[in-house]
């Protein structure tokens, strides 16, 4: 399962390319065709990275995750855009933008980006494999849990949260921080999933990897 990525672009044709090249290399990409439905939809769920065209109806990329960024969305951004001018530059790393990508450009271009990026998450590792120990390693490119080499099955949120703890090695995480993060916002977090969560992924890496806090949260060691 690789990562979910939002598009917002109000060309139809250039949306539908991108779209398709990027669900050929197994990603998912959930599409906007202006800054009002995009803000909708960035409320509404998590992505791990957020393409984002900058000249659209109803508003313009920079202001959108400004706005986002002001509500507490850390998610990367790549900015595309036919903008070239340094003071645009400028406006979109300061923003909240991670990356700026000028059209026309290469869907590999594009490509290499989200996956420079992607890595960067998980402390700007080299390999795509993040070793876990124990035999145990994530495979970043294709977001998996390997044990001696051999895919582990994970229920989505089981998913949601290894990275989660992956991503925030050595810090103690609260309650609130994991529930908001694993539910999206019209559905209703549970205590007791998010315990058989944290039990099925001591399973895999060891029970002494995830500590609990007793009434704080969890910690990843």
């Amino acid at each position: 399962m690789k990562a979910k990525l939002f598009l917002l672009e109000d060309d139809p044709n250039l949306s539908e390319s991108v779209t398709e090249y990027l669900e050929a290399q197994g990603y998912t990409v959930v599409c906007a065709y202006d800054a009002a439905s995009a803000e909708d939809i960035l409320y509404e769920t998590r992505f791990d990275l957020l393409l984002l065209d900058v000249n659209v109806p109803a508003g313009n990329g920079f202001s959108l995750l400004k706005h986002s960024r002001q509500n507490g969305n850390t998610t990367p951004a790549i900015f595309i855009t036919s903008r070239n001018a340094m003071n645009d530059l400028e406006e979109g790393f300061a923003s909240g933008g991670d990356d700026y990508l000028r059209k026309p450009y290469e869907l590999k271009e594009l490509l290499l980006r989200i996956q420079t990026i992607l890595k960067r998450n998980f402390f700007h590792s080299p390999s795509a494999l993040l070793d876990l120990g124990n035999d145990i390693s994530y495979d970043i490119e294709n977001q998996s849990l390997l044990s001696k080499g051999i895919e582990q099955s994970l229920q989505p949120k089981e998913h949601k949260l290894l990275k989660l703890f992956i991503q925030h090695q050595g810090e103690l995480l609260s309650h609130e921080t994991i529930m908001e993060y694993l539910w999206e916002y019209d559905e209703t977090s549970n205590d007791g999933s998010l315990r058989t969560y944290i039990k099925t992924l001591r399973k895999l890496l060891g029970k002494d990897r995830i500590v609990s806090h007793k009434r704080i949260g969890y910690q990843f060691r």
